[in-house]
């Protein structure tokens, strides 16, 4: 018997948790073992949000996880404000649903304060009375949606500032959404802001905690050392809100000897278990959501992932195993290292139904994998 198959039923303190275990585990809870039949906000939801800085990233991530995943529904969420896109975790654009924005935005507040703080825009602003800068950009965006480069101008009127400074100190401390047709299936668009308020209407008070917060990024992403926590959202000192959850949680080991935290039924598959290729969207959470990302990516890969600005990977065995890139009706796979006849095989299938995702209406597609063959 493989020695991690009864692992749940055995499931203690201080069990180690190989780089196989964490990356099955990873996989099954990002629905990258098998595409899940969900509506896309139940979707977004268990995945904590989506980042969206490109804005069609979302759509592959999706597609690659849902069964049967028509775009359509994205775009209708965003269109009626079901959904929403704005900056969360890590100070970064994500799409999240409009009930989770409303419940996790002001958790993620001082993330986004010391973003600005710590960026070249903060620093020359430290003459400026930021809360009569934050008044009239509220006002101005409430007036209609507009651009930073729009916004900037208008509020160097009053202040003497930089404008490019002041439209983004706006960005980092309101609570900014960014408005369709950015973000749709397959259009363009500037990216215009308003505020959440305007957009959504009076939020009500949230209830929702850091703790609340943990126990879903564990369901989505664990297990997982705080360092990973922080990684993933920004927030620093979480380790009081690990010890307040203690007894709510499984405890584990990684090979290094770093302590795991997990919810006490979330899954742990097997870890020889077979699963299939799987493209990655831009920036997929699955590779940025930890400090120590070797469950997903071998170490001496990680240049490689991070030498794409968009950082667009495919998974074999789970793992990294290259990059992707979009040319038109040409679909570009480039392997980190030579794989298996039968691997090529399952990349180049899954890259041919991509490519009629992304270019349904291409007249000649086509999916190029380099690298020569290697012998199975």
């Amino acid at each position: 018997m493989n020695r991690h198959t009864n692992r749940k039923a055995r499931r203690g303190p201080r069990t180690v948790l190989d780089r196989r275990a964490l990356n099955r585990a990873l996989l099954a809870r990002q629905m990258l073992v098998g595409r899940r039949r969900l509506p896309v906000g139940e979707a977004l939801e268990a995945l904590v949000g989506m980042q969206a800085q490109e804005p069609q990233a979302p759509y592959v991530g999706l597609w690659s996880r849902l069964e049967g995943f028509e775009p359509k529904e994205l775009s209708q969420l965003l269109e009626t404000r079901g959904a929403v896109r704005g900056s969360l975790f890590r100070a970064t654009l994500h799409l999240v649903t409009a009930r989770d924005w409303r419940a996790l935005r002001p958790l993620i507040t001082p993330v986004l304060a010391r973003g600005l703080n710590s960026s070249p825009f903060g620093r020359v602003l430290t003459e400026i009375d930021l809360e009569e800068v934050l008044a009239l950009g509220r006002k101005l965006l409430a007036e209609r949606p507009r651009t930073r480069a729009e916004l900037g101008p208008l509020l160097a009127e009053k202040f003497s500032a930089d404008p490019t400074s002041l439209a983004y100190a706006v960005s980092y401390l309101e609570p900014l959404l960014q408005v369709p047709p950015r973000g749709l299936w397959r259009r363009g668009g500037q990216a215009r802001w308003t505020t959440d308020r305007e957009w959504l209407g009076p939020a009500p008070l949230s209830e929702v905690s850091l703790q609340h917060l943990t126990l879903r990024y564990l369901a989505a992403f664990g297990p997982a050392t705080i360092q990973d926590i922080q990684a993933w959202s920004g927030l620093t000192q979480l380790r009081v809100v690990i010890d307040a959850l203690r007894g709510r949680l499984a405890s584990f080991e990684d090979e290094q000897g770093r302590e795991l935290f997990d919810l006490p039924d979330g899954p742990l598959p097997d870890p020889e278990a077979p699963v299939p290729v799987r493209f990655l969207a831009p920036f997929d959470n699955a590779i940025l959501a930890h400090a120590d990302r070797a469950r997903i990516i071998a170490p001496e890969d990680r240049g490689r992932v991070f030498a794409d600005r968009l950082m667009r990977t495919f998974l074999v065995d789970g793992f990294v195993a290259g990059s992707w890139r979009l040319d038109g009706a040409v679909l570009a796979i480039e392997p980190f290292r030579a794989l298996s006849a039968a691997d090529r095989r399952a990349v180049q299938e899954e890259g041919r139904r991509l490519l009629a995702f992304v270019a349904p209406d291409a007249s000649a597609p086509q999916v190029q994998l380099g690298a020569p063959d290697a012998r199975s």
